[in-house]
């Protein structure tokens, strides 16, 4: 892989990160991303179809944790996830969300149907449990409910970006209620989490922000080639949902993720 940045737009950022400096921490990083991944790869195939939930949660953990401490970016949480069944309920700034909430509160996640096609990704997202769901047929979203009702009533927990998208991190976007009637369906909590980005200079960091046109190569580069990245986990106490509205629960969630995003 070539050490120089993807596309010249992020060049000044990256001279920011470091200079030629930054070069070697960069290659480093990045091969053992490389690495991590090809590792979490051959366990997908060798060792979670052994494991049971537990086991698979702990895995979980463990590697989304490794590959944040390789990407160079602190992990810090506040407040603590109820164990049980529950759908978390999150903000969207980056694909490292779907990292960082891993390694605080494993969870299965509902995902646009093109990741199961991905290389290499596609395998380990499908082991993890991941329910894919095919945005241009309305009807599926049905189907993808009856799913996410039947995984909670069945004891486990899976996590949504209700904001459809991702956004900057100042502040939240509109929540789609939709998928937020599994919760109501099966009886569950939800569970609240603020995500965040900060570093040594914003507290509302750009360098994690996977928004607009940027690719998923430029976003992993401003990434690894950053410093004193940091991921803050605010994990909100829960929600009951018994007899909830969803979209006065969609609505509800928005302010208070907002409110804990705020800078």
């Amino acid at each position: 892989m070539s050490l120089v940045p993807p596309d010249s737009a992020l060049t000044p950022r990256f001279w920011r990160a470091g200079s030629v400096l930054a070069v070697p921490r960069v290659a480093w990083r990045l091969s053992r991303v490389i690495g991590h991944v090809l590792h979490g790869y051959v366990r997908s195939w060798l060792v979670w179809p052994r494991l049971d939930e537990r086991g698979r949660d702990a895995e979980c953990v463990r590697w989304s944790g490794k590959m944040l401490r390789m990407l160079g970016i602190e992990l810090v949480v506040q407040g603590q996830a109820r164990p049980g069944a529950k759908l978390v309920v999150s903000n969207h700034v980056s694909w490292l969300d779907i990292v960082a909430l891993n390694a605080v509160v494993p969870s299965r996640f509902v995902s646009k149907a093109e990741v199961a096609d991905w290389p290499v990704v596609g395998r380990m997202v499908t082991q993890a449990g991941t329910l894919f769901l095919t945005r241009e047929r309305r009807r599926d979203a049905m189907r993808v409910l009856g799913l996410m009702a039947k995984g909670l009533r069945e004891g486990h927990t899976l996590a949504v970006f209700p904001e459809g998208t991702t956004g900057t991190g100042h502040g939240v976007l509109h929540f789609h209620p939709n998928l937020l009637q599994a919760a109501i369906d099966a009886g569950v909590p939800v569970q609240p989490v603020a995500l965040g980005y900060a570093d040594p200079v914003q507290a509302v960091s750009p360098l994690a922000a996977y928004v607009g046109d940027t690719s998923l190569l430029q976003s992993l580069w401003s990434v690894v080639s950053a410093r004193g990245l940091v991921v803050h986990v605010h994990v909100l106490p829960l929600q009951a949902t018994t007899h909830a509205d969803r979209r006065a629960l969609a609505a509800l969630l928005q302010d208070q993720i907002g409110a804990a995003v705020a800078p």
